[in-house]
């Protein structure tokens, strides 16, 4: 394990336990967090895109915002569900945050899961062609995404334009180099796993997949990675991949640990649906003394395959308890794992 980040899923509501009850509330503090997160030595700020919900969903002007106010932090999404995006504008806002970043971003991206809404990508104006599921759609756009990140020319030039063009076809701007090696895949199957491989993205896998085996979800998880790196290395691809999974990972180190998540402890995978045809497996949360806590982690056989690994965190609670569980598993755990 080679790096160590936070996930934020960015939730508000207006409940009394809450110290996110608005948007606002939200955004800000995930700036904040991000900030503290670097000062204590976290490797990356990482959140969830979802649409239609209280959470957060644009994820360019925050990813902007931290990146103008840290310096180190790799700054990412997990993931941005491409069947709401416009591959194009969307390159332009990766582009301008990658810039103003200094080159830290690394955005997740992902065909989508099931959302708060039905069919909410044709309420921005999106819709399959022909043939095509939604599935289908947001996998095209994303490989239109990754072309044009590539910053070839393809658009032609306007032959009496406003501004004087460089010579051939346009390209979209601002371009920012090395983006394009920065894109990661959130996959729930082993055969998009490979797909993903193939197309040179880095593999972002999260605490559920579809139950392929009946095995126990991190040992799904590791076989699903192995295929990952098998793909990667079979496509030739010259860079090193990188691959990170997703944790509730909690080390009861005082009371209030204990009493918010104590009841955690123990606990198994669990079953469900995810989509009505497809069977999905849920990892288990972590949550316990940090000796247990190394012990239980030491066992998880996608944790030893993985380079980075992203702690989902509890954003509602603020920025001050999630800066002590951040740095609850920098003192207490990292060094029994050897992570780093």
């Amino acid at each position: 394990m080679k790096k160590i980040g936070f996930l934020s899923f960015g939730h508000w509501a207006n409940h009394p336990g809450y110290q996110a009850r608005t948007a606002s509330d939200t955004l800000l503090q995930s700036i904040d967090l991000a900030v503290a997160a670097e000062e204590i030595g976290i490797d990356g700020a990482y959140f969830r895109v979802h649409h239609f919900a209280a959470q957060l969903a644009s994820p360019f002007p925050l990813l902007s915002a931290i990146g103008a106010k840290t310096t180190q932090i790799e700054i990412g999404t997990g993931v941005i569900d491409m069947r709401y995006e416009n591959p194009l504008y969307m390159v332009e806002d990766a582009g301008a945050a990658d810039l103003i970043s200094g080159s830290r971003l690394q955005l997740g991206l992902s065909r989508g899961s099931p959302e708060q809404v039905i069919a909410g990508w044709r309420n921005f104006g999106y819709q399959p062609s022909d043939g095509e599921t939604d599935a289908d759609m947001g996998r095209r756009k994303a490989l239109e995404f990754l072309d044009k990140l590539s910053g070839k020319g393809f658009a032609e030039p306007n032959p009496s334009p406003m501004f004087p063009n460089p010579p051939g076809l346009l390209r979209l701007e601002p371009f920012s180099e090395g983006l394009r090696e920065r894109i990661w895949w959130g996959a729930a199957s082993n055969a998009t796993a490979v797909w993903a491989a193939e197309n040179g993205m880095h593999l972002q896998s999260s605490t559920l997949k579809f139950d392929e085996n009946g095995k126990p979800f991190h040992v799904q998880q590791a076989e699903q990675i192995r295929l990952y790196k098998e793909a990667w290395k079979k496509a030739g691809h010259e860079r090193e991949a990188r691959v990170s999974v997703s944790r509730s990972i909690f080390a009861l180190v005082n009371d209030q640990d204990r009493y918010l998540f104590g009841r955690e402890a123990g606990q198994s995978d669990k079953i469900g649906y995810i989509e009505s045809d497809k069977r999905a497996i849920f990892g288990r949360g972590y949550a316990a003394e940090p000796d247990q806590l190394i012990k239980e982690l030491a066992a998880d056989e996608a944790l030893q395959e993985a380079d980075t690994v992203l702690l989902t965190i509890p954003n509602t609670l603020g920025v001050d308890y999630n800066v002590h569980v951040l740095s609850s598993i920098l003192e207490h755990v990292a060094p029994g794992l050897g992570w780093r």
